[in-house]
């Protein structure tokens, strides 16, 4: 397990927490993953055993994407407690001047970002509290 952690996760995690979260790198994540998991516990397709029983077996509760939702959520409340001239501020704001193709818009980044918000209860403005903001995010767990 440590060496999952250190070699693969940290690779498949490197810099996503700026990715565009498309469902075909959705796919593509979690096959690298559990393309790695099977190798190292030495199980293969052929001995057709579920994803999910390979996860239990390991101690593996959640995916790699709700840790990759998680990366971007708090890189983004990271850079809305910014100030205004910063660099990274400005680029999350910026938007291009030029039109887009023809057809049906490709959805942005932001618009993951909203959908991680919505599915965790987080609203605008919440990031203000960094600790609320981690709590909400899943970074941290509540202690009584």
């Amino acid at each position: 397990m440590n060496i999952y952690n250190a070699l693969i996760k940290s690779s498949l995690l490197y810099g996503s927490e700026t990715w565009r979260l498309t469902e075909n790198n959705k796919i593509r994540v979690e096959t690298t993953e559990m393309d790695a998991l099977r190798r190292s516990s030495r199980i293969s397709r052929k001995d057709r055993i579920r994803n999910v029983t390979i996860r239990q077996q390991i101690g593996l509760e959640e995916t790699i994407i709700k840790e990759i939702e998680q990366n971007q959520l708090t890189w983004y409340g990271h850079v809305q407690r910014m100030a205004e001239e910063r660099l990274p501020k400005r680029a999350l704001k910026w938007m291009p001047k030029q039109k887009r193709a023809r057809g049906r818009p490709k959805k942005n980044r932001m618009e993951g970002i909203k959908k991680a918000m919505n599915a965790r209860n987080l609203s605008e403005g919440q990031w203000k509290d960094r600790k609320q903001w981690s709590l909400g995010v899943g970074q941290r767990r509540k202690t009584f």
